[in-house]
């Protein structure tokens, strides 16, 4: 019996695959990264579908929903070309040429040059800009929120755009050199380009995430001082600044930057959720303004906050809610310089301190 096993192990060893280590590693986890490709794309697809539906049903209310279908539109072409690069790379590795000298990995990293690759790293950089870019806008849109003037926005945004045009730019030379004959992403030059793009590309990503999150926490704390919970939430919630602020995107291209700075076999598997989480932060952010409950330039304007303070059921705060939207005035300066405030007992604003008269919100008594 015990012959009989030791016999059956070794046999199987026969079997396994004369890499070392490492490589036997890194070609583990590339199929890996695949399979959560693959999912990622099935999310997207979904997420995609209900985004183009709103948008589409309200294409005729502004430019910015008609802009925005085209923007999803094109980003989920990308991620469907990557997706069919995807598995016909792993065809290739695997299937097509399974006997390669050196094995799957080796011919991954000699046939850079074909085709098939160079989209593949195209793809990578592209959804990554597009991605960038949509958190860029919603920088802007955010601080724009504020009630300050437009200028403030635009300097706030002067360094992130910086960073963005510069990644943008090694983005590029990554690529290329990725894509070169005899070279790969984790050839010596290559890598440090790659390292160089996604630390710059994760450092716009973490830079802007600050700055959207400081923002809307502020938002947040100045709203439920002078706000009922129940209709500050509807903007200032936790689950709304982590989608706002592409928060989990920004988890896993840290993991990835960590792993592939480190040549870990595992940056594969990182890799893969970075290049999922992106257009799902982004494709839950765009639901978000389609579906009105994403912030927007005009969400603290005295319209869009009276709407939301005085909106009822009741009959009475209905016929009310002309009177208090008249009343409500600059409610965006209201939550950033107010200083304090008590609210009545049925919910609503009753009186509130503030450093000039229009800044003063009286509710129903």
């Amino acid at each position: 019996m015990a012959s009989r096993s030791s016999f059956t192990r070794s046999q199987k060893a026969d079997y396994g695959p004369e890499e070392n280590e490492q490589t036997i590693n890194l070609e583990r986890f590339f199929v890996a990264g695949d399979f959560v490709s693959g999912v990622g794309y099935g999310v997207h697809l979904v997420l995609w579908t209900s985004c183009a539906l709103y948008l589409w049903k309200q294409r005729r209310r502004n430019w910015t929903m008609k802009a925005l279908l085209g923007y999803i539109t094109v980003l989920f072409l990308v991620e469907t070309v990557f997706s069919i690069v995807q598995a016909r790379t792993v065809q290739l590795l695997y299937i097509e040429n399974r006997n390669y000298p050196g094995g799957p990995w080796q011919y991954f990293l000699n046939t850079q040059d074909q085709p098939v690759n160079v989209i593949f790293y195209a793809c990578i950089f592209v959804m990554t800009f597009l991605c960038d870019a949509m958190m860029l806008w919603r920088n802007w849109v955010i601080w724009a929120a504020a009630g300050t003037t437009r200028m403030t926005a635009y300097l706030v945004n002067v360094f992130p755009s910086i960073m963005l045009i510069v990644s943008f730019v090694m983005g590029t030379l990554w690529t290329l050199q990725s894509s070169h004959p005899g070279l790969s992403m984790y050839s010596k030059q290559p890598l440090a380009y790659g390292t160089a793009y996604y630390t710059l590309s994760l450092g716009t990503n973490v830079v802007l995430t600050m700055l959207i999150i400081m923002r809307l926490l502020k938002y947040r704390r100045a709203l439920l001082d002078c706000l009922p919970s129940a209709h500050s939430q509807h903007y200032v919630s936790l689950i709304s600044i982590i989608v706002e602020s592409a928060a989990l995107y920004s988890a896993f291209a840290v993991a990835f930057l960590v792993s592939y700075a480190i040549d870990a076999p595992i940056n594969q598997i990182w890799l893969a959720f970075a290049i999922s989480a992106q257009p799902i932060s982004t494709y839950l952010i765009i639901y978000r303004v389609a579906d009105g409950q994403a912030w927007t330039s005009q969400t603290l304007s005295s319209q869009t906050m009276s709407a939301v303070l005085f909106r009822s059921d009741s009959t009475v705060q209905q016929k009310r809610s002309t009177e208090g939207a008249e009343r409500a005035g600059n409610v965006y300066s209201l939550a950033l310089d107010l200083q304090a405030g008590h609210k009545s007992t049925d919910g609503t604003l009753r009186t509130l301190d503030s450093r000039s008269a229009m800044m003063q919100l009286v509710g129903c008594s």
